[in-house]
């Protein structure tokens, strides 16, 4: 499986083509559209939120319902474009227009792609930048994964996620029975925490830096019920899953930081208190006592629950912005402003889920026959009465 996208922050739409799904998956835009709405929610959202209400489009790959096996284009518009086409607009300008594009780039703002950007592809205007590497991007990143998401519970896999830290506030209680519990009480969370009493500590932080003009990031955590075990690869580098869900999450925007399991903490523990010790018992196989390496081993998933959490940095694009230098007249000035959110951590926690949601079904049609989904359902079937009997 694989896919890509296409689209501007203030483009006319958001586009992904995904290709590789199998033949005779039950898929409906409403499947999407739910994973899209739940991407949209969150406290300390910006104004893009009030004018944007996503929902995609399926354009090719599905019939009655069901995957086609060809590839699926989904689309996503983007209401704003209404305002934006002069500015973004496709047709080559006339000589007296060059000189009269409104909203020219020429201050990188700190932390962005903007100047990186502007020098490897030479360009002057910035907007031609930061119009790809915005995080509208995700939007149809988190649609590609809710394909992925409809494969997995298809295949009685279940996903889930939550926010475990914002501004330094860290949910104390992370209980939660079972992984409906969660998604039920992160639903109803405006941070997606399962802590009632952080989650007002999480959301008084948010606003406090929304009111200072400035921004606050957060760690997410997701979690996975139902991989089989032996999923990835030990034998090359570039077939670990867990290296690839790493890769993953790293790619969302503002992430820096992954981690597995008891992750980092690994560092200050004896191996006596890191590895999961293996126990057989004839109705369930093989299991693990514990789960601190959080659902791998080897690069291959152990059969446990997959526990990843990722680190979002604050969103640089501040309200108080900082000093930056402008590439034509190279005087410093304060960075340009576009509209930003002061706190996007509860959003990326839905595309972290994506994201992670994406490199599982990969590998499962990576590693058992696919071109029809009834014939995967059933080789996943069969694998794990054999993982379990062996």
């Amino acid at each position: 499986m694989r896919y890509l996208t296409a689209g501007e922050s203030h483009g006319p739409q958001l586009t992904t083509i995904i290709e590789g799904l199998p033949a005779g998956m039950p898929l409906v835009a409403e499947d999407i559209n739910y994973e899209l709405q739940r991407r949209q929610k969150g406290h300390g959202r910006g104004r893009r939120m009030q004018i944007e209400k996503d929902t995609a489009e399926i354009m090719a790959g599905v019939r009655h319902g069901l995957t086609l096996g060809s590839p699926v284009a989904l689309v996503v518009e983007n209401n704003d474009w209404k305002h934006w086409t002069k500015i973004m607009g496709q047709a080559p300008l006339e000589l007296d227009e060059e000189n009269d594009v409104k909203r020219k780039i020429s201050r990188p703002r700190p932390g962005h792609a903007d100047l990186n950007g502007a020098l490897k592809y030479g360009h002057r205007d910035m907007r031609n930048v930061l119009e790809r590497s915005s995080a509208r991007e995700t939007t149809v990143r988190v649609a590609a994964g809710a394909v992925a998401k409809k494969l997995l519970t298809s295949l009685g896999i279940n996903i889930a996620s939550h926010v475990i830290e914002i501004g330094g506030v860290k949910a104390e209680s992370k209980h939660f029975e079972s992984l409906s519990e969660l998604i039920e009480k992160t639903e109803q969370s405006p941070v997606r925490c399962v802590d009632p009493v952080a989650e007002k500590e999480m959301m008084k932080a948010i606003d406090d830096a929304k009111q200072n003009g400035d921004s606050i990031g957060g760690i997410v955590e997701v979690i996975v019920e139902g991989m089989p075990s032996g999923v990835g690869s030990y034998v090359h580098y570039d077939r670990k899953l867990d290296a690839k869900i790493a890769a993953a999450i790293v790619s969302i925007n503002a992430f820096k930081g992954v981690e597995f399991g008891i992750g980092f903490e690994a560092a200050r523990k004896p191996g006596s208190e890191v590895h999961d010790e293996i126990i057989w018992n004839q109705e369930q196989g093989y299991t693990r006592r514990t789960n601190r390496l959080g659902g791998f081993e080897g690069g291959m998933t152990t059969g446990e629950p997959i526990v990843v959490r990722g680190v979002m940095k604050p969103i640089p694009t501040l309200y108080k912005p900082l000093q930056s230098v402008d590439i034509e007249t190279k005087e410093p000035f304060s960075a340009s402003i576009e509209r930003s959110d002061s706190c996007a951590v509860p959003a990326a926690a839905v595309v972290a889920e994506s994201a992670v949601a994406w490199e599982l079904a990969s590998a499962l049609v990576e590693q058992f026959y696919a071109d029809r989904f009834d014939k995967l359902a059933d080789q996943v079937r069969e694998y794990r009465e054999y993982a379990r009997e062996f």
